[in-house]
């Protein structure tokens, strides 16, 4: 199992996004949250199969319809505690 932290920035809150990830990461098998941030970006932790990460990942550099991706940061990361995605409270 593989994971990753993202920072999705651009018009990403307030757009659905979050539960458009929800849908995604849940459609693919993939484990972890996502949360906004208050500087206004979006924070996602995924893990999963590489196939499917990837199938997500690939996924979020388009978002939903109404969001507008202008960069994502993407670092390695240590796979969650639990099976699952989950929405986190905002940080």
């Amino acid at each position: 199992m593989k994971a990753r932290l993202l920072r999705i920035a651009g018009r990403v809150q307030g757009v659905g996004f979050r539960d458009w990830l929800l849908r995604e990461a849940r459609t693919h098998g993939i484990s972890g949250w996502v949360r906004n941030r208050a500087d206004g970006t979006l924070e996602a932790l995924l893990a999963g199969e590489e196939d499917a990460l990837n199938a997500v990942l690939t996924a979020c550099r388009r978002g939903p319809p109404l969001a507008r991706v202008e960069r994502i940061e993407e670092s390695f990361a240590e796979p969650p505690a639990g099976p699952g995605f989950i929405r986190r409270p905002s940080a």
